[in-house]
């Protein structure tokens, strides 16, 4: 009995720490933004650079997708530190569920239809998907412009000026310019990114708002779609009884 007790307990404790040892592992494994960034972003800067400068905004385009999709996608995002309106400290990786991500700041604020748009996208998937709105600017103004945005909507700024965080501006920030859209899962891998595309200024307000809602919810549906086909059977049972609950 005792022998049995024992075998039963070594095995238990070796699978704990076997468990321990691949998760350790895969994180060890995992290529983070930053470093994608630092292996490929040189090299993009230089050819798109050229392609701008002699107004071939055709190629400049192919060229940031090609980075963003063949480079950039698959990375993990770095446990970026933001803040939120109280003066919290917010860590990208507290957040558990999937998170898409859009920069902006006070000289490149969202155009028309953007915010209606975004509120009726954080309304529609907030049990599967945290809308999170980045603003590179200070307080004060930041403070005015999230008035607009709804709840579900998770409003940060990173204020350049004071310094406190010159890494996540670096990297977020003037990497790949503004709007910028990040679509993170929920283990921190991006899975896509994106330039948010502003809609004509003489679009009337009711087809701005259509445009602006198609843009972002075509990425998360293609996202969520893919994300069931991955999950497990058993995840996706247990996650229709909470839903029903």
């Amino acid at each position: 009995m005792q022998r049995s007790l024992f075998l039963i307990l070594t095995l238990l404790l070796f699978t704990f720490f076997t468990g321990i040892s691949q998760e350790q592992e895969k994180e060890e494994n995992r290529l983070l933004f930053s470093e994608a960034l630092a292996l490929h972003l040189p090299q993009y800067n230089d050819k798109a650079n050229k392609a701008y400068q002699q107004r071939n905004f055709k190629e400049g385009k192919r060229l940031f997708d090609s980075l963003t999709n063949n480079c950039l996608s698959g990375s993990y995002i770095d446990d970026f530190r933001l803040f939120n309106l109280r003066d919290k400290e917010v860590r990208l990786h507290d957040i558990h569920k999937p998170i898409y991500l859009i920069t902006y700041a006070s000289w490149c604020i969202p155009g028309k239809g953007a915010i209606p748009a975004i509120n009726d996208i954080a309304n529609k998937y907030k049990n599967n998907v945290q809308l999170v709105v980045l603003f590179w600017d200070t307080k004060a103004k930041v403070k005015r412009v999230s008035r607009e945005f709804n709840k579900n909507v998770k409003v940060l700024y990173v204020d350049e000026t004071q310094n406190h965080s010159s890494y996540v501006v670096k990297q977020l920030k003037h990497s790949l310019g503004l709007p910028t859209c990040f679509l993170i899962d929920s283990d921190h891998k991006i899975m896509d990114i994106s330039r948010y595309t502003a809609v004509a200024y003489d679009t009337s307000i009711e087809n701005a708002l259509k445009k602006n809602f198609n843009q972002i919810n075509e990425g998360i549906v293609s996202f969520l779609m893919k994300d069931v086909e991955a999950r497990p059977q058993s995840d996706l049972a247990s996650s229709h009884e909470e839903e029903e609950e």
